[in-house]
């Protein structure tokens, strides 16, 4: 795991799982993951657990990045599972929002496995979700330059 990595510095949890992020902007955030032993219940399908940690930490790095760098906290989130992603699978994930306001966002992440065929690339949709987001809570002093980390990558990706 290289400590210098984007996926390292903006979401070690998520980089853990072998979450890649492509884009990072304050109107969309995507990514994608192999669907591995690491994400899957013992059936071998992604964990819906799996889903969720997506959906929140795409919602709140976009939320973060709209707010102007500010700490964001998750104060609800909804999400449908739809179909599973199986060992194997790669899956495709992106949030962008639906509303951003002075204190309160919401989010919209949706996440499709997808499938190359000889004509064309497949999407199927795994989950949908809503995540809403409180922005604006304090920066505890001990990680103070959390946003100057962010704010690197952003312009990176």
């Amino acid at each position: 795991m290289d400590p210098n990595s984007p996926e390292y510095i903006i979401d070690q949890p998520l980089k853990i799982l072998g979450f890649v992020f492509e884009e990072l902007s304050a109107t969309r955030v995507s990514g994608h993951l192999t669907v591995t032993d690491k994400c899957c219940q013992p059936f071998k399908v992604l964990h819906g657990g799996v889903s969720a940690l997506i959906a929140e930490g795409l919602a709140s790095l976009g939320a973060g990045i709209a707010s102007g760098y500010k700490r964001v906290a998750g104060i609800h989130l909804s999400i449908h599972h739809l179909r599973p992603a199986v060992l194997g699978d790669f899956v495709f994930a992106e949030s962008f929002p639906v509303n951003v306001g002075k204190n309160i966002q919401v989010w919209e992440v949706r996440l499709w496995k997808t499938k190359k065929t000889k004509k064309s690339e497949e999407k199927v949709m795994v989950s949908t979700s809503r995540v809403t987001l409180f922005c604006g809570v304090p920066i505890p002093d001990h990680v103070k330059d959390a946003p100057d980390q962010l704010k690197k990558f952003v312009s990176k990706l």
